[in-house]
This record gives C-alpha cells, structure tokens and sequence, in this order.
C-alpha cells in the first residue's frame, strides 16, 4: 500500500515545490509602491513639486507616517494572516478505529469529514497520509471589492497648526483607486500517525504560492484655482494624476503545523477528545508566505454515529501571537454520510469569532475646517470585526486500492477583512 501511495506524493511534492525565487523585491514591500508615483521612491512622494522646487512635494508624507500608515499596514497584515490560514485538511479519514472491550474495531461507515474534526483516532501503529491543493483568490477587503478600492490622503496641517484647511492649500487632495488582484495556491502534506489506539500525532507541511498583481490611479484634487501640488510638469502646465502598478510572485514553506489529539472515550455512537495543534512562523512573512507569527490552536471534539450519518462538532479557541493579530473563539458543526460504498458527501459550516478590539484602527474621516466645516471619507474599506462564517460542501470517493480522492469548495457568508470569492481543495488520502 504504502509503495502504491508514494508515487502520488512524489508527484504532489514536486508539483508544489518552487523552482524558483521571482522577484527580487520582497512581495510585502511591493504593496507600498502602489502608492509611490515618479521617481521620489517614497509613497505619496510629489516628484514633481519637488522638482518645481515649490516647497510642496513633501508635504504628503506625514499623512503616510501617521493615521493613513494604518491603510497600507492593513492591506499587508490582511493578505499574511489570510494566507497563513489556508484550511488543513482533518487530521484522520473516516477508516478509523474504535475501541470495544479494549479492541481496536475498524469503523468504514464513511470516508470521514474534509476540515471538520472527528472524535476517532487511527489506532496504534495506523498512518494516515495525504496531498491536497487549495487555490484561493482573494475578492474583497473590508467588505469592499479589490478592485474597487478608494483612499484618500491628506496634505500635512502646517501653520496655523489646528486648523486643517487654513492655508488653502491644505484642502487639496490626493485620491487613490486601487485595483488589486491576490491569488494564493497551498500545496500541503499531511500525516497522521497512531502513537497509541487513544493518541495521534500528526504534521502538515505547505507550500505556497502567493500571487499579487494591482494597479492604482492618483488625482490630486486642488481646492484653489492654482495647482500647487503636481506629479509632474510645472506650476503653469501641471500633472494632477499618476498611475502606478505592481506584479509578482513568490512561492516556498508556509507555516508549518503540529498537531495531537487525544481521544477521551469512544463508544459505538457517542465520543469524545481533544485536539492541539501549533502553525510555526516557518513561511517568510516577507513574501506574504506566513503571519510572521507562530499561532496555537485548542478544540474540543464531539462526534456521534447513526448508521450511515456521522455529525461532529468542533469548539475550541485560537491564540495568536503577533502584535497586530486577534484572538479568536472557532465552531465548526457538520456531518458527512456515506452515500455509496464508494462515496461519502462532507457538509460543515466553520465560524471564527474575533476576541478583543481591532489591532489595526483605520483613519476616521477627515475633518476640514476651512474655509468651511466639511468631512472626507479617508477610504472605502470598512472598519469591522474578524467574525468569520464559512460554508463548505465536499465530497470523497473511495477507488480502487483504499485511496480516497476529495474535492470541496468553502463559501464564505459574512464580509470581514480580506476574504476570497470562494476556496476550492483537491487532493488525495491513503490509510494504513
């Protein structure tokens, strides 16, 4: 069995392993420069003011250093921990063992849940392995499309200080419209093996691929009937818009994860365990591959059996360690059923609940005071909470020889942070 497995592994290992470094430039750092128009090399850097010699080219860099900071350090944050909580698949199949009268017992009723945790642990000296992809493409932030994304800068408040719009210059602003596109591709390995017939101990090592590709288009929008800020050409011939536009790809090890479950007591119907696992900071957080961060996981697990039909649920609290990065309380409630000897259909619904207060505050509005009292949206990304409620349908097939092939797809249902269209997994499980 196990030579049988191996070529497939092979071929998944060498179908996700990079072949190569992309772009010299850090993916992370990349997203700045949507924000960098001509030659200063810094965001919202006036080239052509400076060159005018004006005295105004700089005069939007504080706005970058301080509140609106917070818009470019959100994006980035958003697209590391989304793409270092690509789901895993469960750590066992359905061909486990149940213990009676102190017997490991094989139960074969279904092919077992996707991403939902079952009670049942393998058995001693049991291995469970497999290869899956998942492919993400990341649609909207904030419950805003990506490509469809407006922020606005605002010019720094020089004397008399306190009084934004006084000089006049002050009301000009720049406004940006951004259209990003991120794509993401998981390749993991998994494996799950039986250190005693109540403990298993597993690993899951990803590859990932992360893809980003956007355009933005600027327009200072001067309040005065004289351009004193310009991207480019002069005060009597001025360029009130810039463009600017990013592409790249890296690809290497996510965060790799370790994982133990203990089974507490398992009957004919009813059971019950534990699961902990840790995602180690092992993706380079600078290629957006992982959080930069090491986060721990703790669920409890209950599981039922009536014939064919097998419900769990799954409860448990998620801790992260970064700075910028929140708690949060995890369910997951679904069954999976066998509809045929050969197949078994997974339905589950996966729900992540925020702990705390957001780590990244966006800018609030900007408040003009002259010539008049007038209030500017800083951007069309919403500020919301992390509370995170996901649909997943899949289906497993059992050929010939004991490999079970899967396939499933995830829909979220709530908007919240940066969240994909849908996420789609394939891939391939062997039991011995």
């Amino acid at each position: 069995m196990l030579r049988k497995a191996l070529p497939w592994l092979l071929l998944g290992i060498a179908a996700a392993t990079p072949a190569s470094a992309q772009d010299s430039k850090p993916l992370r750092s990349m997203i700045s420069d949507l924000f960098t128009f001509g030659d200063c090399g810094e965001p919202l850097c006036l080239d052509g003011s400076i060159n005018a010699e004006n005295g105004h080219g700089d005069h939007y860099l504080p706005a970058v250093a301080s509140g609106n900071l917070a818009l470019i350090s959100f994006i980035e944050e958003a697209i590391g921990k989304s793409v270092s909580s690509a789901p895993l698949s469960a750590t066992s199949s359905g061909a486990t063992f149940t213990i009676v009268g102190g017997i490991p017992v094989r139960s074969t009723n279904s092919a077992g849940p996707i991403f939902a945790e079952q009670s049942r642990t393998l058995g001693r000296g049991k291995l469970f392995l497999g290869f899956n992809i998942t492919g993400v493409n990341y649609t909207s932030l904030g419950g805003v499309p990506t490509d469809r994304l407006t922020l606005n800068f605002v010019h720094q408040d020089v004397d008399p200080e306190g009084s934004l719009g006084d000089p006049e210059r002050e009301n000009d602003l720049i406004s940006i419209d951004m259209n990003l596109n991120i794509n993401v591709l998981v390749s993991s390995v998994f494996l799950t093996y039986g250190i005693t017939d109540f403990i298993d101990m597993g690993v899951a090592l990803p590859f990932v691929r992360t893809s980003i590709a956007g355009t933005s288009t600027a327009q200072i929008e001067p309040f005065g009937t004289t351009a004193i800020h310009f991207f480019d050409g002069t005060v009597d011939d001025p360029v009130l818009n810039g463009t600017s536009s990013i592409s790249g790809s890296a690809a290497g090890i996510g965060d790799v994860v370790g994982r133990l479950k203990v089974n507490l007591g398992q009957g004919e119907k009813f059971g019950a365990a534990i699961l902990g696992d840790v995602r180690f900071a092992t993706g380079k957080q600078e290629e957006l591959l992982g959080s930069g961060s090491a986060s721990i996981r703790a669920l409890g697990i209950a599981s039922a059996q009536f014939g064919n039909f097998t419900p769990h649920l799954n409860a448990g609290y998620l801790v992260r360690t970064g700075e910028m990065q929140n708690d949060a309380i995890l369910a997951t409630l679904g069954f999976d059923e066998r509809m045929a000897s050969w197949a078994t259909l997974a339905l589950e619904l996966i729900t992540e609940w925020q702990v705390g207060d957001n780590q990244i505050e966006l800018p609030g509005a900007i408040e003009f005071d002259e010539p008049f009292p007038r209030r500017v949206e800083s951007t069309s990304v919403k500020v919301m909470r992390e509370n995170l409620i996901q649909a997943s349908a899949g289906a497993k097939f059992r050929v010939r020889g004991g490999t079970v092939i899967l396939t499933n797809f995830i829909v979220p249902l709530t908007e919240a942070g940066l969240q994909p269209g849908f996420v789609w997994t394939a891939g391939l499980e062997f039991g011995f």
